[in-house]
């Protein structure tokens, strides 16, 4: 890892710190928490500007492992910011439940939280980092290959948002489970496009010296979006609001990875 790469991770770290310092006031003037989730892929479209314009590797490389980090974050961001205006003052259900855990000093356990985020965003730029120092000029199979996946992915993530979104906005589903499109075979299929992003991210690594390492980010992403801020925190408020429709979609349709539903499926 050259000189570039630690000073692309600096970089990181600085924006990172610094959109989620930046978020946490805004959120804490505003009061709404959801704020964090517009802030932090807008910083990671920063990053991946800046590791367009600092990185030394080769210009088709770079150009391609940017481009896929600074379309997702700004698609991600776009997306999220949409629905932070519609629903303002009103805030995600995740970061209302952290409210009901951590009722002592919540601003300080958000300043956590958000401080964390920008920790997971330095981890997650390290295999955008090497691949933009990578000298090698030809692309491998494993680039290739990443590229095909980050395709589908970013479109079936874009699919499942957007089917959601639509959903929702029509009064006659209050109170109704969205069970339409890829919502049919998977519990959270935006979560699962998501998490395999990061795969594609990974498998792109795969073709600089070394970038095998990166194979933390996948799995990073899987436990964030697991167990702490996606699927725990989403459905425990969606089986309070909606009872037994909610359970019964849950015992059809699988959790994360896209299946057909069944007529009991486990809930776990």
């Amino acid at each position: 890892m050259n000189d570039a790469f630690w000073y692309l991770i600096s970089i990181a770290a600085a924006v990172g710190g610094g959109a989620m310092l930046v978020a946490w006031l805004i959120a804490k003037r505003i009061n709404n928490a959801s704020v964090v989730d517009v802030a932090w892929p807008l910083a990671f479209a920063a990053v991946a500007a800046g590791a367009y314009l600092i990185g030394e590797g080769a210009v088709l490389r770079k150009t391609m492992v940017c481009a896929m980090v600074f379309v997702w974050s700004l698609r991600l961001a776009i997306h999220h910011g949409i629905r932070l205006r519609r629903r303002h003052p009103r805030e995600d259900s995740r970061y209302l439940a952290l409210r009901e855990q951590y009722p002592h000093h919540i601003w300080l356990m958000f300043f956590a939280l958000f401080q964390l985020q920008a920790v997971q965003l330095v981890l997650l730029s390290v295999p955008l980092a090497m691949t933009a120092s990578n000298l090698q000029v030809a692309l491998s199979p494993w680039e290739i290959g990443g590229i095909a996946l980050w395709l589908v992915a970013m479109v079936g993530e874009t699919f499942a948002d957007a089917t959601l979104e639509r959903f929702r906005a029509r009064s006659e589903n209050a109170g109704r489970v969205c069970d339409r499109g890829l919502w049919r075979f998977s519990r959270h299929p935006n979560y699962f496009f998501e998490w395999l992003v990061w795969v594609a991210i990974f498998l792109f690594a795969l073709g600089t010296p070394d970038g095998w390492i990166t194979v933390y980010c996948p799995v990073i992403v899987l436990v964030s979006l697991w167990g702490v801020s996606g699927i725990a925190a989403v459905e425990a408020p969606m089986l309070r609001s909606l009872g037994p429709a909610y359970e019964a979609y849950r015992q059809r349709t699988s959790p994360f990875v896209p299946w057909f539903p069944g007529r009991k499926r486990g809930s776990h």
